[in-house]
């Protein structure tokens, strides 16, 4: 740990920092995984794994972890608004809490040789001939490291690229707030191995049972209309109510936890031995596993162009990068802001709430392509 300098540094452990850790440690590469918070922890999520997310872990292989550590696997998506409802099947997925799942990814990435350096907090610094500088404190103290590429895995709070970095996060005017606490009682009405998702006028919340029997709540809400509503509980009530799902016991949960805006971009996606990963590359609002999915996804296909830019860092490895991006997960993130687009507008989720009662076979094709089915090129 006392080292200056390291082939790789990741700053994030979750998803993406800690398979891209892995993955580069299994290459015998010097990694240090920086994080600032403490593990185990919890983050605000939908805890769902879908196709997509198994798949790449099927591919760095980790595909028996999901099910090893008690993932609930998951087979239908009951979607209600203006008191509707209709299930629909899913492919494959589970249901796993992130605590359980960001810990395991960290053990794994350890168990390649990566080191990790918890509670610390990272600050991107110059570029120099060879290497990039990373400015780092914790309760020791502060110091400087170096790397030859360095990875920024942080999330949608992204602090560790302040101006006047290269790259900058631009934050979509529209953008929903996310919320999500923990209950751990729920009615039986909300069973085991479904998301339900409530979709009201003023965002949506998601629900789904955990391998501890615990009932995560993963919402999307309106800025202005979280503020109207006194808070997160109050909104993630009156959504319930418009979708006609049974009352949740909210007042009995854990404390809430409030993200940043949800929908944003970064550009570009990397500059002189640095890229960005995951939810700090990007993101929009998920529904039903996505967001994971994209995360991994990105780790899995950085570490191609990091090792071919540790020796001699080429510029059109930051091109080939945001080509990379766009292909595997852009995509993906492009057909979640349509659904985002029309589940706000009344008529149109109607709409598409009738066509999932009475034509499934128009909806479910569409739903299997966002939850599992794969671009060519999805898995690097």
């Amino acid at each position: 740990m006392s080292r200056p300098d390291w082939d790789v540094i990741v700053l994030g452990a979750g998803p993406a920092g800690a398979l891209a850790a892995r993955q580069l440690a299994a290459q015998r590469l010097r990694v240090l995984l920086v994080e600032k918070q403490a593990f185990p922890r919890w983050k605000v999520c939908g805890t769902c794994l879908n196709g997509h997310a198994l798949k790449t872990l099927e591919s760095a292989g980790l595909g028996d972890l999901p099910a090893q550590l008690g993932g609930v696997r998951l087979a239908r998506l009951r979607l209600a608004l203006g008191g509707r409802s209709a299930d629909l099947p899913l492919s494959e997925g589970r249901s796993l809490s992130r605590s359980r799942l960001d810990q395991a990814l960290v053990e794994e990435a350890q168990a390649t040789g990566a080191q990790l350096l918890p509670q610390t907090e990272a600050l991107v610094a110059a570029a120099s001939p060879g290497a990039r500088s990373v400015q780092l404190r914790s309760a020791q103290g502060q110091r400087s490291v170096t790397a030859r590429v360095v990875l920024v895995a942080t999330g949608l709070a992204d602090r560790c690229l302040q101006p006047p970095a290269p790259i900058r996060s631009r934050v979509s005017p529209s953008s929903r707030i996310g919320a999500g606490c923990v209950l751990e009682a729920a009615p039986s009405s909300y069973t085991s191995g479904t998301i339900h998702m409530a979709v009201g006028r003023h965002g949506y919340v998601g629900v789904v049972r955990t391998e501890s029997g615990q009932v995560n709540l993963a919402a999307a809400f309106e800025r202005t209309h979280l503020k109207t509503c006194g808070g997160p509980a109050a909104a993630a009530r009156q959504v319930l109510e418009e979708a006609g799902f049974e009352p949740l016991p909210l007042g009995s949960g854990g404390p809430w936890r409030v993200t940043a805006a949800l929908t944003r971009s970064s550009t570009p996606l990397a500059a002189d031995r640095l890229m960005v990963l995951g939810d700090a590359a990007g993101y929009v609002e998920p529904f039903t596993g996505e967001g994971i999915g994209w995360a991994l996804s990105s780790a899995l296909a950085v570490v191609p162009l990091v090792l071919q830019g540790l020796s001699d860092w080429d510029p059109r490895l930051e091109r080939d990068w945001a080509h990379r991006h766009a292909t595997l997960i852009g995509r993906r993130q492009r057909l979640c802001h349509t659904l985002a687009f029309a589940l706000r507008r009344p008529r149109i989720s109607h709409a598409l709430l009738l066509a999932a009662t009475h034509l499934p076979i128009l909806v479910t094709p569409a739903l299997n392509h966002l939850n599992g089915s794969f671009h060519r090129h999805a898995i690097p």
